[in-house]
Formats: structure tokens, sequence, C-alpha cells
């Protein structure tokens, strides 16, 4: 069973999917780490061009561990899960992730492995492309000025030097981005259920989304 939360970002996908994996006692699927994984193995092997990274594709080796409840990333037998989250993948992971051959390795690991448990996972594309089919979609969003508060905030609290403007405009420019990409662009699934979160505490969103999924898949009955 597979539950996905699309938006854009700072809309607070993310948090809230792994609030929510924590209080119905699912599993999270991380699909950005996943994307940050073949990445991190771009950048181990020299960042090289299109053509020789997508040669190089087979043999890349996903894996996942689920133990306890968490989402640990192996790529090639090592645990890379802390190596991943460097900013030299951060600059680097949203060209990598619009490669359609990338997509379409990273996208059959996913749907291979909600087949085995229940999964609630976040991204861009995951209830349109990844998961047409998917037993429940949300499509989160909130007011350009919200999520550009959130992602302040979040940067300013991790020690990173940057103005609400300059955070605005990145915000603006990745939206452009996902939005008018070639490969699986960002839009709302026609069977989406919208969640627009300004003005709504954290708690609220996490609230209203349990009792909705609840409601329609009974997961606690």
């Amino acid at each position: 069973m597979i539950i996905v939360i699309d938006g854009p970002a700072g809309s607070g996908k993310s948090s809230t999917a792994k609030a929510l994996s924590n209080q119905l006692n699912i599993h999270f699927l991380d699909s950005g780490a996943l994307y940050r994984a073949v990445t991190y193995y771009w950048i181990l092997k020299g960042k090289p061009d299109q053509e020789k990274f997508f040669d190089l594709l087979p043999a890349l080796d996903l894996n996942v561990d689920l133990t306890n409840n968490s989402f640990t990333v192996w790529l090639n037998g090592n645990d890379v899960s802390d190596d991943i989250r460097s900013s030299a993948v951060a600059n680097h992971v949203s060209d990598i992730a619009s490669l359609p051959r990338v997509r379409k390795k990273v996208n059959q690991f996913m749907r291979e492995l909600v087949e085995q448990n229940t999964f609630i996972a976040d991204g861009r594309d995951l209830g349109t492309a990844v998961f047409p089919d998917a037993d429940l979609k949300f499509y989160m969003d909130a007011s350009i000025e919200e999520r550009a508060d959130r992602r302040y905030q979040e940067m300013e609290a991790s020690g990173h030097a940057v103005t609400r403007e300059r955070v605005i405009q990145n915000l603006k420019e990745r939206d452009h981005k996902d939005k008018t990409r070639d490969a699986d662009p960002l839009k709302k699934a026609d069977d989406a259920i919208v969640i627009d979160t300004t003005g709504k505490t954290f708690e609220e969103q996490v609230a209203e989304m349990a009792a909705i999924i609840n409601n329609k898949l009974h997961i606690n009955s």
C-alpha cells in the first residue's frame, strides 16, 4: 500500500510525511534520499557527462534498511545515509533527478519496494508518474510567503546566512523548474486531495491528513 504526498518545495511534505509515518506506524519512503544517492554516485564517478553516466547506471545498486522505522540508504553495499546530505549532493540533485533514465531507475525501485509493506512518501510527481494507482494521494501547498518563511527559519536555525528575499527567489526558481521540466513535471493529480497549509500549524495539518487517511484506508482499525 502506498500513500503519496506531492507539492512544491517548502510546502511541508517531508516533515508531514514523517510525522504521519510515526503516528500511523507505517514506513516512510524518502524518495529524495534515493535521488540523493544516485547524485552521490555521480559525484563518486567524477561527475561524468550524461551519456557516460547513463552507461554507469546499471552498476548502481540501491537498497534500503527499514529496521525500527528508519530509512537507511545503501549504495553498492555501503551505508550512504550521511554522505548524501552533503552540500555537494544538494547542489546537483535537482539536475541529476531530472534525467529520464535516472527517474526510470529510481521509480522502478520504489514501485518494487512498496509491494512489500505500507508506505507514505513525499515528492513532486509521485501521484502522477510514479504511483498513478496510489491508494491515496495528497497535494500539499501553501502561499509562497509562508513556504519562504518556513524554509528561511530552517536555514537560519542551521546556521546558513541567507535573506528571506533570496529564499523567496530560490523557491520561485525551483517551482518554475519543477513545473516545466520535460520529465514528469510537478502537477496535481486529478484525484489528489488538496491540503493548503497556509495559516495552519504543523499539528493541525498532520491531524487533518491523519483523519483523512484513517477514514479512507482504516489503517488504525
